[in-house]
């Protein structure tokens, strides 16, 4: 089974957010299981500075607009994938992240960057590829950056219906991300306007690079089975609900899994102490190892909330800062790390200035410091409003660090809430919100927080966490089926 992953960014190369976790770890699982697996991904200036063992590989001519592009054939740093980058230095070798400038703006040329992605996937997944000792079975796109690949096969396909092409498939990872843009990029990315149209790429009188994966690829999957049917409705689906629903039997949900190498805390490297599930122990001296880092007092017994996230509408921290207080008042501790709103971020950052020994805020990114909070706390805040997998409920759980979570997307298919039935059953690994509002979050850490000083139950919950299979394994194995259902049709 030959595989063509097509992403905008993947860790360890270049990352933004959890596309990048799941385009560098599910091509690694994939591997595993003999999938022949290669990506294609931007030689941002971080690709080239990473990527290992890089060979020039083919020229690709008779692009939109830039003409020829060179690709490299090189392979992950952590994990040896094979990736395929795609060097085009006006494009893509810009200070800056992979879509917006120094100063947050988004790239204005965004369109024609990822429509180049695009299109390239499109030339590699088809009997006439430049590199024509290896087609993919099946093209796997992932979100609005690659959207377009369906669409530019779809096209060719009709103009040469003997032609023998790859099977496409998206993957949902956020609804709230389209990639719309002015209808003007049409002609200029090589689209046919024929494909303009409600059934095809036009939304509301634009282009929309999601909706043409969407109507266009041959299957579609989302990141959790609960977003899968979340996305079928107003509320989830961001104006393509109606779209999902007609293509509801071809959709399918997979959980996520994460990386457990490299999240694990008996051999992670940036802990003052490992430990395991059966010797928990070293958490404490985590624990104390972050309150020392972060200026808080040092207190085994004080119930330290960590939240690691972005600071959006989204992630439903509004939510916390009105009861912050209250929890405050009563002992507990605060360490963030995360950016995002200006007055979200002011917001904690007043907090800290008001307590700043039991709160400690870093706006930013800091790789260590991701998993010293999600190791070194008692218990993880993520009351997000809509979550289409979530990655960081994984990492609490992995760490023993109960998760606090919304009942949405995958955090419900992830998080078994906590009461009498999940502790005799042993399944009880966390705390989901049956309402999602802060009266509702305050009483759930409440709760999770007279567990927490029962420390006979409280193990048992981390325990339940610990324990769990969150590996790319299962995963692997229903994506390969996915890809084998696909081809064969």
């Amino acid at each position: 089974m030959r595989v063509l992953f097509v992403t905008s960014e993947a860790h360890p190369l270049i990352k933004t957010g959890g596309l990048a976790d799941v385009s560098g770890a599910l091509p690694a699982a994939l591997a595993k299981i003999d999938v022949d697996v290669r990506i294609l991904i931007p030689a941002y200036k971080e690709v080239l500075a990473k990527l290992v063992n890089a060979e020039p590989l083919v020229t690709i001519d008779n692009l939109p607009e830039v003409g020829t592009v060179t690709l490299l054939l090189g392979e992950m740093p952590d994990s040896g994938t094979p990736v395929m980058a795609i060097v085009c230095p006006t494009l893509y070798e810009r200070v800056g992240g992979p879509y917006q400038d120094t100063t947050g703006k988004d790239w204005l040329d965004n369109p024609l960057r990822f429509g180049i992605l695009s299109k390239v996937a499109a030339i590699l997944s088809d009997e006439n590829s430049p590199v024509a000792n290896w087609i993919p079975d099946v093209t796997h796109c992932n979100d609005w950056q690659s959207g377009l690949t369906p669409a530019y096969m779809h096209f060719e396909k009709q103009a040469n219906p003997a032609l023998k092409q790859a099977k496409s498939m998206i993957s949902l990872h956020n609804m709230a991300f389209q990639g719309t843009f002015s209808a003007d990029w049409i002609p200029q990315l090589g689209l046919p306007m024929a494909g303009y149209s409600i059934n095809g790429y036009e939304y509301y009188g634009q282009l929309s690079f999601l909706k043409a994966g969407i109507f266009y690829a041959d299957f579609l999957s989302t990141v959790s089975p609960t977003y899968a049917k979340e996305i079928q409705t107003v509320t989830f689906g961001f104006g393509l609900q109606g779209l999902l629903t007609t293509r509801k039997n071809d959709l399918l949900g997979i959980l996520n899994g994460i990386d457990a190498d490299e999240w694990n805390p008996e051999t992670d490297p940036y802990l003052s102490k490992n430990y395991s599930d059966s010797l928990i122990t070293g958490k404490k001296s985590v624990k104390k190892s972050l309150q020392k880092l972060l200026g808080l007092t040092i207190d085994a017994d004080a119930p330290l909330l960590g939240i690691v996230s972005r600071l959006t509408y989204q992630k439903g921290l509004d939510l916390f800062l009105p009861i912050a207080e209250s929890l405050l008042k009563r002992g507990c501790q605060l360490a963030l790390l995360g950016s995002g709103d200006s007055d979200l971020e002011a917001g904690f950052k007043k907090l800290a200035v008001l307590y700043p020994t039991q709160v400690a805020v870093t706006i930013g990114y800091n790789e260590p410091l991701s998993h010293q909070v999600m190791s070194g706390t008692d218990m993880f805040i993520m009351p997000s409003r809509f979550e289409p997998c979530g990655l960081n409920q994984f990492y609490g759980l992995r760490y023993g660090t109960p998760p606090i979570v919304a009942n949405t997307g995958g955090l419900a298919d992830s998080v078994t809430d906590t009461n009498d039935a999940t502790i005799k059953n042993s399944t009880a690994n966390g705390y989901v919100m049956p309402n999602t509002d802060a009266k509702t979050l305050l009483q759930v850490i409440e709760r999770a927080i007279a567990d927490f000083k029962d420390a006979k139950k409280w193990r048992k919950i981390q325990k339940n966490g610990m324990t769990l299979d969150l590996s790319w394994k299962h995963s692997a194995m229903a994506y390969l089926n996915a890809y084998e259902s696909l081809a064969s049709k």
